[in-house]
């Protein structure tokens, strides 16, 4: 490496660095500031998870830089092995799906990373960072998103991300809430 030259490794590999840069230059073209009347911009928070999938196949550090690098803030995170219950409350609402329980077998095989992340925008643009559900179509449709670079099919896609404004607000109390004076816990946001 010459004088003034620098080179970025993440995780031993440039071409990750390179892949990050190419993802956060197509997203912020594809999705730019979106400014009110005012100028006042409002900053929504999304749940994010990193799926067993990601953990075992080392993904969290590229995503993570992803997450950063596209305006995000990571306001909390925790890391958990889910046990059944804790899955089937998660996704309570796909229970009458054919894939529940290959959904919650899953889910339940290794531990995952739950964040709270923050931007304008959050809910819209993770989803649009991460593509779409299934990886294998992803990485025909949608070869710079996340999924389609760490995931693999419809089940192991490797990452989470809330769908709407409505579902960040129940995801997030349902992983992270607040402790009262009297150490109870209190959701941190209403149920929906």
């Amino acid at each position: 490496m010459g004088m003034g030259e620098t080179h970025i490794n993440i995780n031993g590999s440039s071409t990750n660095c390179l892949c990050i840069l190419l993802i956060i230059l197509i997203f912020h073209l594809s999705f730019p500031l979106r400014c009110s009347g005012d100028a006042t911009l409002t900053k929504e928070r999304t749940l994010a998870m990193i799926k067993p999938d990601g953990l075992v196949g080392n993904h969290t550090n590229f995503i993570q830089n992803t997450i950063l690098a596209s305006g995000f803030t990571i306001l909390n995170q925790i890391t958990l092995q889910l046990d059944q219950d804790t899955a089937k409350g998660f996704y309570a609402e796909h229970s009458s799906r054919t894939f529940f329980p290959n959904l919650i077998n899953y889910i339940t095989s290794g531990p995952v990373l739950i964040m709270v992340l923050e931007k304008v925008n959050a809910v819209s643009d993770w989803r649009s960072l991460i593509g779409p559900t299934d990886a294998s179509k992803a990485k025909v449709t949608h070869p710079h998103s996340i999924r389609a670079m760490c995931g693999v099919n419809l089940e192991r896609n490797c990452v989470h991300g809330s769908d709407s404004i409505k579902s960040a607000a129940r995801e997030i109390s349902f992983f992270f809430k607040k402790t009262n004076s009297a150490g109870e816990n209190v959701s941190e946001h209403d149920e929906l």
